[in-house]
């Protein structure tokens, strides 16, 4: 399926799962939005993790509620606005995206009946959106999330920055000039440090990285 975004002045695609009983209930649902990695687009969690099948046992079993699970395409955004504003993934997903699916779908649309999800770029997104809209999440589950300490940013290869984060932090930067207020301004680790506890208790956060995995120094960090 696709939405139109004036934000970004494009059809964004987007995949929804729907459980079972969608059509015949009149129940409204939980919502858990479910972000794809780096590299790959909105039906990444169909086509690699089998949402569907995952989803269905886990209603079948009861282990969870029967809910609706969005997918949109990120594209390489990393799910936030870019330094410069030419691309404005944050506002299009907080202000258009979820407001539009929540009206088109059966949705409970408060914060006790929503989560968030991602894998790797996923994580990130995952990471900014339940950080920085506490009062929209009741859960967070960064799965892999790309979560990288300063030093990570400072060392990592030119044309790394340039491919990956140059178009998001500002291009052509070296060492610590890419320590800047875009930068900081997405990090989990920056935004967890300027945050009371208190606020950082209003979600619940589930954070899962394995031990071989290049992300895990960056996870060990947050969760410490």
């Amino acid at each position: 399926k696709t939405i139109k975004s004036v934000i970004l002045s494009k059809e964004v695609r987007y995949t929804v799962y729907l459980p079972a009983d969608y059509e015949t209930s009149n129940r409204y649902y939980p919502v858990v939005y479910l972000l794809h990695g780096y590299t790959d687009d909105n039906t990444g969690w169909l086509q690699f993790g089998e949402i569907n099948r995952y989803a269905d046992k886990a209603i079948a079993d009861g282990t969870i509620p029967p809910m609706i699970i969005v997918m949109p395409n990120g594209d390489s955004s990393w799910y936030i606005n870019s330094y410069d504003n030419k691309e404005k993934y944050e506002d299009f997903f907080i202000k258009e995206f979820m407001p539009s699916i929540e009206k088109n779908y059966h949705i409970k649309a408060e914060k006790r009946y929503r989560g968030i999800a991602g894998l790797s770029m996923g994580g990130f997104g995952t990471l900014n959106y339940a950080l920085k809209y506490p009062d929209l999440f009741a859960a967070a589950a960064p799965l892999s999330a790309a979560v990288f300490d300063d030093n990570a940013l400072v060392t990592m290869a030119d044309d790394i920055w340039e491919r990956t984060f140059g178009q998001l932090f500002g291009r052509g930067l070296k060492g610590n000039e890419r320590l800047n207020e875009a930068w900081y301004k997405n990090s989990a680790l920056k935004i967890v440090e300027t945050k009371s506890a208190e606020e950082l208790k209003k979600v619940r956060y589930w954070i899962d990285c394995g031990d071989d995995d290049f992300l895990t120094k960056g996870n060990c960090l947050l969760h410490i």
